[in-house]
Formats: structure tokens, sequence, C-alpha cells
């Protein structure tokens, strides 16, 4: 059993690593920590916040609201919406911000235009279709 690296390998990660070294990549990397990084500590404050009031505010979250809905049923429902909210603003944000920013990246890598700013030609040739 041979313990050697083929060349092509070799070669592939130095084309990764060369990538991850330009200033395109580092700003890729800093858009998507902008949303990335505050938006996981808020939701992670959000959910300490729910399971400690859980655990030491039982009375509080026992208040009932309508019913028999009380307010730790709100704040678990919450969660979820909170999580699809979450979901759909980086969407959003990844679709105005990263994802043009990842497709120059590309395009530079490979040596092409950006797929963003043109239009895919009808492979038949008939627009009228």
């Amino acid at each position: 059993m041979s313990t050697e690296t083929p060349a092509s390998a070799d070669t592939g990660e130095n084309e990764y690593v060369a990538v991850a070294r330009t200033p395109e990549f580092d700003a890729l990397r800093r858009t998507l920590r902008r949303f990335v990084f505050p938006v996981s500590a808020a939701f992670l404050l959000w959910y300490a916040l729910y399971v400690l009031l859980s655990a030491y505010a039982r009375d509080f979250m026992s208040t009932k609201v309508v019913g028999h809905v009380n307010v730790a049923l709100i704040f678990g429902l919450l969660q979820f919406v909170s999580t699809f909210l979450i979901a759909w603003l980086y969407a959003r944000y990844a679709e105005r911000r990263v994802d043009p920013l990842a497709d120059d990246l590309r395009a530079k890598i490979e040596g092409v235009t950006s797929s963003r700013s043109t239009v895919a030609p009808d492979p038949e040739g008939d627009a009228d279709a």
C-alpha cells in the first residue's frame, strides 16, 4: 500500500489554498460572517432565555394567556417562528450579498463571465416557443 499522494491532488489543493488567499475570498467570508455571527449569537441568547425562564421562572412561564395557552407554550412556538424567520432572512441576504460575490469569484477562477449578469441562450435557438 502506497502512502504517496498523486500529483494531481497536490495541484488541486494548491489551487484551493491560492483561492482562499485572494481578497475576493476574504470579502466573501467577511460578508457571510457579517450575517452569521450576530444572528447566531442573538438566536442562542433567545434560546438560552427560553431555557432559563423555563427552569427558574416557572410561575411566569405557567401564566395563562388565553384559555389553556400559557407563556411557555407561546415562547416555545416562537422558537420555531424565529428559526424560520432566520432561514428566510439568510436566504434573502445570501441572494443579495453572498451569491453575487461567490459567482464573481467562481467566474474569476473558471475564467468565464459571471452567470448572474447574462441570460443563458436558448439551447434550441427558438426564442418564440
